[in-house]
């Protein structure tokens, strides 16, 4: 957590929001969890960023808006030339640099050019959305906070890492989990955190090379309670697409089906995933092969082109 200079504007704005600050207890067995509906690392990062990056040309004052379940913080100006709700992790462009640099040599910003990296880890260990720019202008910057926790499993799952590898995580590394968790497409550069992920057991992979794919360790659908959605999410793909070449194949019958056919069933995968899936299902005796190459012809191991079982060469084949 950030080491912060308590200034007596800060520490009475934070208690003023502490004051409407709920609690949300959850049970996992014999665990129980306490957690507040806006921490106050998050909270201060975001008014931080409001000071050190509106728009002092404008006119305004910056606004705190307090909800239930969730923080707004506005503040005049729109984001900096070049600055997008998708590329904000990645780009830096602080508009009053000297002001930055002043509130960091205070001590009050720990990381600079970092705030917004730590709310997102801190929503993601606590099950929460996102920080979200919704409603961001060219005339304001609206930040949203989110109190609510989606998933106290997840929590739990987090907790189970241990505090050490999460000091070691970077922020990609809690948005390739938090992605994962809610189904979300994996951006390139969240992809390439997911071997180190894999390392520590955070996550699981299947397959190998560029057809591998991810998900969640079993820890957490343990937590969850969910053991057999972690079986169906780890064996699905791979059993229904062998089910489907071999569907496929009992459809043709004795015609058989070339490889190119196999591709139009499964358009998704590539040639040498779909080559691998047709050989362990010959491997199982379930099907065979005849001729080689762009006219190998596939089929089901009890079509009558096997029939002659004597033939050594059709058992090969096999």
């Amino acid at each position: 957590m950030s080491t912060y200079s308590r200034t007596g504007q800060q520490d009475a704005l934070w208690k003023k929001i502490n004051l409407r600050n709920d609690r949300q207890s959850y049970q996992d067995d014999f665990f129980r969890m306490d957690l507040p509906t806006f921490a106050e690392v998050p909270v201060r990062e975001a008014i931080l960023n409001a000071v050190a990056h509106r728009d002092y040309r404008l006119g305004g004052s910056i606004f705190i808006r307090q909800f239930a379940k969730r923080l707004e913080v506005v503040s005049p100006g729109g984001l900096p030339p070049g600055i997008t709700p998708e590329n904000i992790i990645d780009q830096q462009y602080p508009r009053n640099r000297r002001l930055a640099e002043a509130l960091g040599r205070c001590g009050l910003i720990e990381r600079s050019g970092q705030g917004l990296n730590l709310m997102m880890e801190s929503a993601v260990r606590q099950g929460k959305p996102l920080p979200s720019f919704a409603g961001t202008a060219t005339h304001e910057v609206r930040l949203t906070l989110e109190g609510g926790v989606r998933n106290p499993a997840f929590v739990r799952f987090m907790e189970r890492l241990g505090e050490e590898t999460l000091r070691s995580f970077s922020t990609l590394d809690y948005l390739a989990l938090e992605r994962l968790e809610q189904g979300r497409l994996l951006t390139p550069k969240i992809q390439e955190r997911l071997p180190a992920l894999a390392e520590v057991g955070a996550v699981e992979m299947m397959g190998r090379g560029k057809t591998a794919k991810y998900m969640l360790a079993a820890a957490l659908y343990a937590t969850l309670g969910n053991k057999g959605t972690y079986t169906r999410k780890r064996g699905l793909d791979h059993g229904t697409n062998k089910a489907l070449l071999l569907q496929h194949l009992k459809d043709q019958g004795e015609a058989g089906a070339p490889l190119s056919e196999f591709r139009q069933v499964l358009p998704s995968l590539p040639m040498k995933a779909v080559q691998k899936l047709l050989d362990e299902l010959r491997n199982e005796g379930l099907i065979g092969v005849l001729g080689q190459r762009r006219w190998a012809r596939w089929y089901l191991a009890d079509t009558s082109v096997f029939k002659p079982t004597g033939d050594k060469k059709v058992k090969a084949a096999l």
